[in-house]
């Protein structure tokens, strides 16, 4: 033993001297040809260099130098490639290799030299050696010019494509780990004597390649195509290791800790937490399946874990998992599996034997994969509803399913413990409110598979199961949203199937069929991440479409017995003004409904004449369309329209009132002032459902509501001041609050739209009989006089009068034509006047309709709390009120009432609410303001000194950033990120108009004193800041 290491010092020693030798040579060479010499005459005594073969490389002179070599014996070469590469002599010799010879003499190398007496450095040596000393070249570190630094790194590339893919260095890597037989000669202990740091070390240095590579690297050393191949290599070489060792059974059990499975267990941990897991999965899971339908494709009766345990190809995949010990390595290849296995569209056979092999002894031994599967993969992360299948056939069930469905197993007790926790979070309010609605989903749909399993005996063992369920459904049966109330009948019908299968229970007509869409319509593929547009309409697109879900999710909440919608949505009317003189009968206004239902009476009575007489021609039925119209009273006043209403004995009568209500209202008749108060209590107080045929509730509430806009629009204070003292009355339901805030929001847009036609004035002479107009000076004057034009002025746009003027002859003393000029009260252009323009009216009442229905809305009153159980009402009360602020954009009355709304949307209550419903519209209404004020009124506010504005714009743009960073509902962090753009945008336009104000101020000599600045406003993501 002795003998043997002062003989391996000693030829150490003689090596280091030869490596010196053949720097010191490197370093005085003037020729390449001195170089290439220099390198041969220690590469023979490393590897079998063929001399000849660079003869023609060199000079005349230099070719007796290279023949003239001493060829050292294989047993030799053996000796000194030992010594050479697993001592200093190679990471000395390397260092020169990279940078002195790349740097000056590489580039003159021929081909066949740079083969055989450069690269056989690197592609014959060990390649974890080769590793040590060549990557970290690409650090960049000692180079100072840019072109020494392009050549280092290119060449360091060069070599490691070379070494490592088209050598396959890692497969020699993975085998030199294991101590296989094709480097018996090089034992683990010889290697390194801490075998896993020493593994873990060459992993990471391997997976930090394509991080290290330069832009303009090979594409062999991108991320994708580096790591593909460096995963075949491994994969190759785990398989082959595990051959070789599967029929030594004590091998086998320690198998986890053999050098080729450690190697290729921590570079695979590496590239998964480098996000490449996809990759890897690419490679291992067509292996894997094509083992597993290999089996299932066989002549054995029975399938089961036996079989598979005795297949020597699935030996590594067993120990796979085993040995990534990166536990967020492990949880991304396990989520990345899942969701690849759904792309693969396999059966759910194939899929558990795949979990199964990869996850079954790792999931026994050890509690962080159970955690993975049991709580993370059922809880927290959301999966389709295939990959749910197959976690609890693998995790829960234990055992294999015998067709694409849940099969029960004999592990009773592990379904019962994970009902029991699915359904306490499950059942929980606040994962009601704050949860995201896919992951609602996905948890109910785990309750509503795992509930399929379970008995009713079963149910009964558990303590606390059944009255969460029902909590449960009746806090989701009480959401605003019909998916979430979708969730509830669901599972209620799951639960009443375990309790009494005879009879189950329908809450939901969609869930009338024998199974149950688990989906819920969601599509669960990765979502791409919406660009920001910079236009304000994608914030309006946005708003809308948050509003149409907002709609859709109340509709059918206030019922209370179905999911219908309520609303009944109509076009907006347009407000035409009608000749005062035009004498309307009210009567006729029935006429368009009467004869329509005739005509449609007389369809019906022919169309049965014809059929009868078809059948019998003796029998002729009698026409009674005329007897049913003589029967019909038809309304024409407002006042007939009230005492039918309020008969709820007569359907037939309340009904034909619905029908004509609207059309009486818009006549505008003399009584409506006086009547309208007592007109919209009593429409808000009609029961549709009353009267109506079961499934046309919705014409005749579309009906009642058109009439209820009418009034608003046609008598908008008599109407509003009703209004709102019903919105807070006890006598009132939640149905009938959502009603009248529906009512003005479509009354609101109307006004804002509304057409108004005016009628062209009479051109008559209205002082003088004379063609001149009244208003033009007299014509009189010298001969040759021109006639008088407006002329234009060149100062201010505003004036108080106009300006005419009319050319003048030239008198006898005068060289330059002259002007006469006269005043006038009007212009000569204003005398045609238009016949329509439109007109936004509803600022005049946006004070009636926003500031009452602010009053008292955090009051608790007697069937009223908007801040606890009325949450809908709520969330349709600021909706409506941000609707108004967008109904009064640009106007001054948009400054007026803009502070009251953001000081209550701005309380704890409101914005902090609970639910994201009310959320949601706090940001609507938000970004509704944000729209409404003009930049110019902003800037005249903050020069005034208006902390109001200052404060609630301020306030907007910090709350949504703190919703953006926290909130855990996607609709409000999108609509968010859309009030602070808006926010950003209007901070934009009055930062511009303060600085064109500034300008104009020293354009005139006067400078703005500092004690004027009193407010302050900011943009997002900026240290700007406007301080006035």
């Amino acid at each position: 033993m002795e003998e043997s290491t002062r003989k391996r010092r000693e030829l150490e020693s003689e090596i280091l001297e030869k490596v010196g030798e053949v720097v010191s040579a490197i370093r005085e060479a003037k020729y390449v040809d001195h170089v290439i010499c220099s390198l041969h005459s220690i590469a023979v005594h490393l590897f079998p260099v063929d001399s000849s073969r660079l003869t023609g490389c060199v000079d005349s002179r230099f070719r007796n130098q290279l023949l003239s070599g001493r060829i050292s014996s294989p047993f030799e070469r053996d000796e000194w490639w030992d010594v050479f590469y697993h001592g200093a002599a190679f990471p000395t010799l390397a260092r020169v290799l990279i940078y002195n010879v790349a740097l000056d003499w590489l580039a003159c190398f021929p081909l066949s030299a740079r083969t055989h007496v450069y690269d056989s450095f690197f592609v014959k040596g060990p390649p974890f050696e080769v590793v040590q000393a060549i990557i970290p070249a690409l650090l960049k570190n000692g180079i100072k010019k840019d072109t020494d630094l392009n050549v280092v790194c290119s060449n360091v590339e060069r070599i490691l494509v070379l070494c490592l893919l088209d050598h396959n260095g890692v497969l020699q890597m993975a085998r030199d780990f294991g101590g296989s037989c094709s480097s018996e000669k090089f034992t683990n202990k010889l290697l390194k004597p801490d075998m896993l740091v020493f593994t873990s070390m060459i992993a990471q240095l391997v997976a930090s390649i394509p991080d290290k590579a330069r832009l303009g690297a090979p594409a062999a050393l991108s991320s994708d195509q580096f790591f593909k191949q460096v995963i075949i290599q491994l994969l190759a070489g785990a398989e082959e290791r595990s051959v070789e060792i599967c029929y030594n059974e004590e091998a086998l059990d320690q198998s986890v800790s053999d050098g080729t499975f450690l190697f290729v267990g921590e570079t695979f941990s590496r590239i998964c937490r480098r996000g490449f897991a996809d990759i890897l999965l690419a490679e291992v899971i067509p292996r894997i399946l094509g083992h597993i339908r290999g089996c299932l494709s066989s002549d054995v009766d029975i399938i089961d874990h036996n079989l598979f345990k005795s297949k020597t190809n699935f030996q590594f995949w067993f120990k796979m998992i085993e040995t990534i010990k990166d536990s967020y390595a492990v949880e991304r290849l396990s989520e990345r599996l899942l969701h690849q296995l759904a792309t693969e569209h396999i059966t759910d056979i194939e899929a558990y034997w795949t979990l199964w092999i990869l996850f079954h002894r790792t999931f026994r031994n050890q509690a962080s994969i159970r955690s993975i599967f049991v709580d993370k993969c059922l809880l927290w992360k959301v999966f389709p509803v295939c990959c749910l299948r197959w976690i609890l056939q693998f995790a829960v069930l234990d055992c294999p399913p015998s067709s694409d469905s849940l099969t029960k197993g004999q592990n009773t007790q592990g379904l019962i413990d994970i009902v029991q926790r699915l359904v306490g979070v499950w059942s929980k309010r606040q994962f009601v409110q704050s949860a995201a609605m896919e992951q609602q989903t996905y948890v109910t749909a785990a309750v509503g598979l795992s509930l399929e399993q379970m008995s009713k005996e079963e149910l009964e063992t558990t303590k606390d199961v059944m009255p969460l369920i029902l909590q449960g459904v009746s806090c989701r049966l009480e959401s605003p949203v019909t998916l979430v109330r979708r969730m509830a009948s669901c599972i209620a019908l799951v639960f009443s199937k375990v309790v009494d299968p005879k009879n189950p229970l329908y809450l939901d007509d969609s869930c009338s069929g024998e199974t149950i869409d688990w989906e819920f319509g969601f599509n669960r593929q990765p979502k791409r991440i919406p660009a920001s547009s910079d236009c304000v309409e994608k914030a309006d697109d946005e708003v809308k479409s948050f509003v149409s879900e907002l709609n859709k999710g109340i509709s059918g909440a206030a019922d209370g017995r179905k999911n219908n919608n309520v609303k009944g949505r109509y076009k907006k009317s347009e407000l035409k003004l009608v000749d005062p003189d035009e004498i309307v009968d009210p009567a006729t206004l029935n006429n368009d409904y009467s004869s329509d239902e005739d005509k449609d009476d007389d369809d019906y009575d022919d169309d049965s004449e014809n059929s009868e007489c078809l059948s019998d021609s003796s029998l002729q039925p009698y026409d009674l369309s005329d007897d049913d119209g003589d029967l019909k009273k038809k309304f024409s006043q407002l006042v007939d329209l009230v005492g039918a209403l309020r008969k709820p004995d007569d359907p037939d009568s309340v009904e034909r009132a619905l029908d004509v209500a609207e059309k009486l209202v818009r006549a505008s008749p003399d009584e409506l002032q006086h009547v309208s108060g007592e007109l919209v209590r009593t429409l808000v107080q009609v029961r549709c459902s009353d009267f109506t045929i079961e499934g046309e509730e919705d014409s005749a509430e579309g009906k009642r509501q058109q009439a209820l806009v009418a009034l608003l629009v046609t008598c908008p204070f008599e109407s509003v001041a009703a209004v709102n003292k019903l919105l807070y009355s006890p006598n009132v339901d939640i149905s009938q609050r959502i009603l009248i805030l529906d009512v003005m929001t479509d009354a609101a847009q109307e006004l804002a739209d509304a057409i108004s036609n005016r009628p062209r004035h009479p051109q008559g002479n209205l002082i003088s009989t004379s063609e001149q107009p009244w208003f033009l000076p007299q014509s009189k004057g010298p001969l040759g006089a021109g006639s008088w034009k407006e002329a234009s002025e060149t100062g201010t746009s505003l004036s108080w009068s106009y300006r005419y003027e009319r050319n003048l002859p030239l008198k006898p003393s005068q060289i330059k034509i002259g002007k006469s000029r006269r005043w006038s009260l009007r212009s000569e252009k204003m005398q045609q006047n238009q016949l329509e323009y439109s007109k936004n009216k509803f600022p005049l009442y946006a004070a009636a309709f926003m500031l009452p229905a602010m009053q008292g809305f955090d009051k608790k009153r007697h069937g009223v709390d908007l801040l606890g159980g009325d949450f809908i009402v709520l969330g349709k009360l600021i909706y409506m009120l941000g609707v108004c602020m967008r109904c009064v954009a640009m106007h001054p009355e948009a400054m007026a009432l803009a502070p009251a709304l953001l000081d209550m949307l701005s309380s704890r209550e409101v914005s902090h609410h609970v639910e994201a419903y009310v959320r949601r519209s706090v940001l609507f209404a938000a970004s509704c303001i944000l729209e409404a004020l003009h930049p110019s009124f902003v800037a005249s506010a903050l020069v005034e000194g208006n902390a109001e504005i200052s404060n609630g714009l301020e306030w907007i743009r910090t709350w949504a950033l703190h919703v953006v960073e926290s909130e855990t509902n996607t609709e409000c962090s999108t609509m968010a990120l859309t009030c602070l753009r808006l926010h950003t945008e209007m901070a934009l336009q009055a930062s511009r108009v303060l600085e064109s104000t500034d300008n104009t101020f020293k354009a005139k000599g006067t400078d703005v004193s500092t004690n004027l600045l009193k407010g302050e406003i900011k943009i997002t993501y900026s240290n700007m800041g406007y301080q006035i």
